[in-house]
C-alpha cells in the first residue's frame, strides 16, 4: 500500500512563513507609529513651551506702558509740544508702511540700532528707550511714546488744525436747561505707547496701549 504525502505539514510550513511576513509587517508598522508619536509629543512640548514664553512676554509689557505713563505725567505740559526721541517720546504719529510689519518698522525707524541684550540700566536709542533685562524671566522691555497728533511740526494739540486726536472739551456755560449741571472737563490729548519685549528662544511680542493726559 502506497504511503500518502503528508500534505498538511507542507500546508502548515507553508501558512507559519505568512505568519512570519504579516508579523514583520505589523511590528515596522508599529514602530514608526512610535516614532511618529514622540516626534508629535516632542513638537507640541515645544509649542506648548514657545506660547508660554510668549504669553510671559505679553505680560511683562505693562512694564514699558508703566515707565512710559510715569514719563508722560512727570512732563505733562509744553514739554510734549515737540519731539524728546532721547526718552523715548515723538510728537507726532509714524505709522507701518502698508503690508510693513511691526517688528520690521520698529527696526526701521523706532530703534535701527537696539541696544544689545541683557542690559543692566535704561538705555534709550533711535525713539526708543530699553528697559532693564529682567533677570528672572531673562524678557526685556521697549517702548515708544508717540503723540496721536499727524502734523509733524508738533505745537500745541488744542490749537484748529493741529491734527490731533483728543477727547472733546466742555466749557461752563452750556447748560440751558432747568436742572442741567455744567461740566468741566479739560480736554486731553491721546498718546500710543508701543512696547516691544523680547525673551527667550528669540520670542517677540508687542503691545499697544493708548493713553489720555
Amino acid at each position: 500500500m502506497l504511503a500518502r504525502p503528508d500534505t498538511h505539514g507542507k500546508t502548515r510550513q507553508q501558512q507559519a512563513g505568512v505568519v512570519l511576513i504579516i508579523a514583520l509587517i505589523v511590528l515596522v508598522a508599529m514602530t514608526l507609529a512610535g516614532i511618529a508619536l514622540v516626534r508629535s509629543m516632542d513638537t507640541t512640548n515645544i509649542i506648548a513651551g514657545n506660547l508660554a514664553f510668549r504669553q510671559a512676554a505679553v505680560m511683562e509689557g505693562d512694564a514699558g506702558t508703566e515707565a512710559a505713563v510715569a514719563w508722560l505725567e512727570a512732563n505733562n505740559g509744553n514739554t510734549l509740544w515737540t519731539n524728546s526721541l532721547a526718552n523715548g517720546y515723538a510728537a507726532n504719529r509714524v505709522d507701518p508702511n502698508s503690508g510693513e510689519s511691526w517688528d520690521a518698522f520698529w527696526l526701521r525707524v523706532l530703534q535701527p540700532n537696539p541696544p544689545s541684550l541683557p542690559i543692566a540700566n535704561l538705555t534709550c536709542s533711535g525713539q526708543a528707550c530699553t528697559l532693564p533685562t529682567d533677570t528672572t524671566t531673562g524678557n526685556t522691555v521697549s517702548y515708544a511714546i508717540q503723540r496721536m497728533c499727524a502734523d509733524p511740526a508738533g505745537g500745541d494739540p488744542l490749537v484748529p488744525g493741529s491734527l490731533c486726536a483728543a477727547t472733546p472739551a466742555v466749557s461752563a456755560g452750556r447748560c440751558r436747561t432747568a436742572g442741567c449741571i455744567d461740566l468741566l472737563v479739560n480736554t486731553q490729548v491721546y498718546y500710543r505707547i508701543t512696547s516691544r519685549i523680547v525673551g527667550p528662544r528669540n520670542t517677540v511680542s508687542y503691545t499697544q496701549s493708548v493713553v489720555a493726559l
